[in-house]
Order: structure tokens, then C-alpha cells, then sequence
């Protein structure tokens, strides 16, 4: 499946770089105008509307196989096949559960202190006092 997105995406910039590069080419309809004033010589103000050359027909090809590239990207990239047996988590083994205490029980520590073996707080340090602080 990679290889179809490869080249499809592959077409479809190439589509894109010569639809830029054929719409440089042409000339718009208001190029003419200027001759249709005295600089040259053309049929009418804007020139032909109805014929189509070379180069306006290859552009409306290349925008036809555009379109259809850009739904072949879209239908590419949203279908993707599913893979079997390739799980990242496939390989790993889970530890067994462990026991959970019900709700209502609530688990004491082994070596938790009662509270009159509970170590008493050291005195603090002495602070410095009123004559010590100089004014």
C-alpha cells in the first residue's frame, strides 16, 4: 500500500508543477488588449473566446488528473489496510494483579509508630534576641 502512496503522491506534485508551469505560458485574455488600441493588430478587444489551443486544453488535462490524484491520496490515506500480529504490545506480557483491599478495610503499615514511641520534635534553635538587633 506504501508503494501506491508513494506514487500517487509522486503524480500528483508533478501534475502540480506542470499545471503551474503551463498556466505561466499562457497569456491571459486581457494581454490583447492593448493591440486591439493601435499597438497591433487582433480580431477583437479580447481576443478569440471560442477556440482552445495546445496549451489550455493540456492545462484542463493535467487539472482533470489533479482532481483524481487528490481522491486517490484521500481514499489512500483513509483506507489503510489493517494489520494483524504486528502490535507493538503484542510481545509484552502483562504482571498479575495484584489484591485489592475491599473499600471498607483500611491497610495499616508493618512498621508504623504508635504514637507514644513517636520520636519528640528537637527544640529550635534560640533566635537572635532584642539586644542583638541593632537600631
Amino acid at each position: 500500500m506504501d508503494i501506491w502512496l508513494t506514487s500517487i503522491l509522486t503524480v500528483h506534485v508533478l501534475v502540480a508543477l506542470a499545471i503551474i508551469f503551463l498556466v505561466l505560458l499562457q497569456h491571459g485574455k486581457g494581454a490583447d488588449m492593448g493591440a486591439a488600441f493601435g499597438s497591433g493588430s487582433s480580431g477583437s478587444l479580447f481576443g478569440a473566446t471560442g477556440s482552445a489551443n495546445f496549451l489550455s486544453r493540456t492545462t484542463a488535462a493535467l487539472a482533470v488528473v489533479f482532481f483524481l490524484t487528490s481522491l486517490g491520496l484521500a481514499y489512500v490515506a483513509t483506507h489503510k489496510p489493517k494489520t494483524t500480529g504486528t502490535s507493538v504490545m503484542q510481545g509484552t506480557s502483562l504482571p498479575p494483579a495484584a489484591a485489592v483491599a475491599p473499600a471498607g478495610e483500611v491497610p495499616k503499615p508493618a512498621d508504623a509508630q504508635k504514637p507514644a514511641d513517636a520520636p519528640k520534635p528537637a527544640d529550635a534553635p534560640a533566635g537572635p534576641t532584642a539586644k542583638d538587633v541593632p537600631k
